[in-house]
């Protein structure tokens, strides 16, 4: 199973910028998706979640600001960061839960690092 994350990049305080990750390597399909995220000398936090059926969940600090999508199908969850502060500044990691005959397994991408100059 992989999950390939893209769309990290330097941006200015109040710029935008989108995120994706994409589940590849297994025929299962997405029970949840998410993104979390990690800052230097941090614990890793989630920033927002979405289930199959389109419910999400937002960290308060983000709030407003982010917006969660994710398309079945293709089994890939999107993250459009607007209004973006140099708190912002991370590497963000998706997540998915997929539905297998043993159950449901977490599975992790290796990072996009995101960093939003003042």
């Amino acid at each position: 199973v992989q999950l390939q994350a893209s769309g990290g990049g330097l941006v200015q305080a109040g710029g935008s910028l989108r995120l994706s990750c994409a589940v590849s390597g297994t025929p299962f399909s997405t029970n949840r998706m998410g993104w979390y995220r990690q800052a230097p000398g941090k614990q890793r936090e989630l920033v927002a979640d979405i289930t199959s059926g389109g419910s999400t969940n937002y960290a308060e600090a983000v709030k407003g600001r982010f917006i969660i999508s994710g398309d079945n199908v293709r089994r890939t969850v999107y993250l459009q960061m607007n209004s973006l502060k140099p708190e912002d500044t991370a590497v963000y990691y998706c997540n998915a839960d997929l539905r297998e005959f043993r159950g449901v397994s977490r599975y992790w991408g290796q990072g996009t690092l995101v960093t939003v100059s003042s």
